[in-house]
């Protein structure tokens, strides 16, 4: 009899452990994908609705298309999780299972920083993306102040995309000189991988002129005078905020028992939780060491996920542990893009090597996306969104 596998949550994590189980044990587990949503888009292109490029419907890829025919998608509202029984409850009924993993990534918690919603703007979902581009087009001068409001977030390099990307729009636009780029966060230092890393992007923000505080957390907005109150309890004036939102594990998880610390542990060796059987990968996941919340490292846990389920139905031996790797590309405008490529867990310490942006590594990035749109839903590498399939200048 085929064992059953439940995936909560299609992301990252969730397509291509799908992808994996079905390529690995077609005929010996019966897969099952959830998800509230009817479709799918790669982080990075919030990017390119950000700066205009993109409309949000052009960036998403429809659950409806998964190229995989032994996976049975569900868009179904995930309502409760019993790791205990490997039973997940929905709005349209529940489902058991023999494996069950859970990849419900983080969620943002806007209103965990008061007067964001009032007074702030974002571009971690593809609403506030194009809400910002928005307010870009009546934006003539003035501070912007970016912020990240709390810590882990997703993509740590993302912020600093951000703050470069934008510095390119008001050059194009004219009117760099007239704009203050600012920005604080809680970390020691931009990417704090390493600090080779790290002198990168403070290189990349001091050449573009771009301010940074770090170790700053901005705890709170008065939208009326346009004011970001600090921890310590100075204020910082801007004209537009843009905030990184805090990010929570989904209700869900933390009324489920899986996550009595906010985040679901696991161990990572092979992501599974302290309940036999239920695995937890991606963002919504935790160990004893540090790996940052980003699809890359959630696509490779998906990976040794695949492997353990399959050692465990075969009964061979286990894959070797995760060591949460994996390259991170990094938009530096003007069509460059960098990439770092990070090992968190293969040594006693993090380690990762940067390599300078160049137009090969856009170009790099481009089959990134390709490859995974082909592998999780068939689509040809031709048939990409045209911001990716072309060079397009200025990030």
């Amino acid at each position: 009899m085929k064992k059953r596998v439940v995936i909560v949550g299609a992301g990252f994590a969730g397509l291509e452990l799908a992808a994996r189980l079905c390529d690995a044990l077609a005929n010996e587990v019966d897969v099952t994908l959830l998800d509230r949503n009817d479709s799918f888009y790669f982080g990075f292109s919030k990017l390119d609705v950000l700066l205009g490029r993109q409309a949000p419907d052009d960036v998403r890829l429809h659950y409806r298309d998964i190229a995989k025919e032994a996976v049975e998608f569900g868009q179904e509202t995930v309502t409760a999780i019993d790791p205990l029984k490997r039973r997940v409850y929905t709005d349209e009924g529940h489902h058991d299972a023999d494996f069950l993993a859970v990849a419900l990534g983080a969620e943002y918690d806007m209103a965990a920083t008061p007067g964001f919603r009032e007074g702030g703007f974002e571009y971690y979902t593809l609403a506030g993306a194009r809400r910002l581009s928005e307010a870009f087009e009546e934006f003539a001068g003035g501070t912007v102040l970016i912020s990240v409001l709390g810590h882990p977030f997703k993509c740590p390099p993302a912020p600093f995309e951000g703050a470069f990307l934008l510095h390119d729009l008001f050059v194009k636009r004219g009117v760099r000189d007239a704009v203050d780029i600012r920005m604080t966060f809680p970390m020691a230092a931009p990417v704090p991988v390493t600090k080779e890393v790290s002198r990168v992007f403070l290189a990349a923000l001091e050449e573009r002129g771009i301010e940074c505080a770090p170790k700053e957390l901005v705890v709170g907005l008065d939208a009326r005078e346009r004011t970001a109150r600090l921890a310590g309890g100075a204020s910082v004036p801007y004209d537009l905020f843009i905030g990184i939102p805090v990010h929570r594990a989904p209700k869900v998880v933390t009324g489920s028992g899986l996550a009595p610390d906010g985040w679901i542990t696991v161990d990572q060796r092979n992501l599974a939780t302290r309940f036999p059987g239920v695995y937890a990968l991606g963002d919504v996941a935790q160990g004893a060491r540090t790996v940052a919340k980003a699809g890359i490292f959630a696509e490779s846990a998906a990976r040794v996920v695949a492997q353990d389920i399959a050692a465990r139905v075969r009964g061979t031996e286990a894959p070797p542990p995760y060591e949460g790797d994996g390259p991170c590309y990094v938009e530096f405008g003007g069509g460059l893009v960098g990439k770092i490529e990070v090992n968190f867990l293969g040594g006693s310490e993090p380690t990762a090597r940067i390599i300078a942006p160049s137009r090969e590594l856009a170009a790099e990035k481009r089959a990134f996306g390709a490859t995974r749109r082909q592998s999780w839903f068939g689509l040809d590498t031709h048939d990409a969104p045209a911001a990716m399939t072309t060079a397009r200048e200025g990030g």
